[in-house]
């Protein structure tokens, strides 16, 4: 399918090896999209080819595709999640929220929780958050260790140890999906300060918004630069030639949206996916149901 608009991909990746810092990212950037409406019409081509995409990766049952959706609060998560995926057939689509650890999940390995809900063959697993988390949030605020199940070898050290063996764990892991079929892609949505404080406001001031106001929301603004250095930190030791994160800017959502759904498209199309091929017998049952059908005529 043609696109009146064509992405640069590349642009988005954070390559694996080189340091990258947020601060040269633009979360206002638009790729030369003018507007609203012009990446309306790319989005809806995009939603096209992604339910083909997904159509094709349901028939054939060769590989799964991990969705994740890494951001600071209202960088619009959910909204581009509910757009992206709003053509998709909902029988081989799962969404997971990551939200704060149970205590029972706390006392497991932190990659047990994503392991439990890994999609099958044919199917997409999207995470609204996910472990990243665990170098994150659990990294600007390390109390958040405590009762966690650490190694013997990493208790009473010097937390950036700990930072350093999970991210060799998530590498390690990712590989390992990797080679058994499971497709992932990262995106981290990068919304500025100020885009982030407008956004807050209007959930204030829009009374059907308000469910979406947190005040814990508003006291992380505190810890602003210990999140961008945590961000920082985790794209540049987590993306990896098989599973590279892709900085997206999130400013405008009618942009994040449109290279959000042209990316996973693209993405499950190079999975090169094929409609299964029938054995002569099941062609030989296929003829059978034919002539049956048509004796009903």
């Amino acid at each position: 399918m043609s696109h009146k608009h064509t992405f640069d991909h590349l642009y988005y990746i954070v390559k694996p090896g080189k340091k990258i810092q947020l601060k040269n990212y633009d979360p206002g950037f638009t790729e030369g999209l003018a507007d609203k409406k012009e990446a309306k019409k790319a989005l809806e081509e995009d939603q096209a080819a992604l339910a083909e995409a997904q159509a094709l990766l349901w028939a054939s049952e060769q590989k799964a595709v991990i969705i994740i959706f890494q951001a600071l609060d209202a960088a619009g998560k959910d909204s581009t999640i509910k757009h992206v995926m709003s053509g998709v057939n909902p029988q081989g689509c799962e969404v997971h929220s990551f939200k704060a650890p149970s205590e029972e999940e706390k006392k497991r390995h932190f990659l047990w929780r994503p392991a439990r809900i890994l999609p099958g063959a044919g199917r997409i697993a999207i995470f609204n958050r996910s472990y990243y988390e665990e170098v994150l949030v659990v990294r600007v605020h390390p109390d958040f260790l405590k009762g966690q199940l650490l190694p013997r070898k990493l208790r009473g050290k010097d937390v950036k140890k700990i930072w350093e063996s999970r991210y060799k764990e998530i590498k390690d892991w990712e590989k390992q999906m990797t080679e058994q079929g499971i497709c992932i892609i990262k995106f981290f949505l990068n919304v500025s300060k100020e885009e982030q404080r407008k956004r807050f406001l209007e959930r204030l001031d829009k009374p059907e918004k308000n469910y979406k106001f947190s005040a814990a929301d508003v006291k992380e603004r505190v810890y602003w630069k210990d999140y961008q250095k945590a961000y920082e930190d985790m794209l540049n030791a987590t993306s990896t030639r098989y599973s590279p994160w892709y900085v997206i800017p999130a400013d405008k959502k009618w942009f994040t949206r449109t290279v959000v759904a042209d990316i996973i498209a693209a993405r499950i199309n190079q999975l090169k996916l094929k409609i299964p091929k029938l054995s002569e017998e099941e062609m030989a049952d296929l003829q059978e149901a034919r002539k049956v059908l048509e004796k009903e005529a």
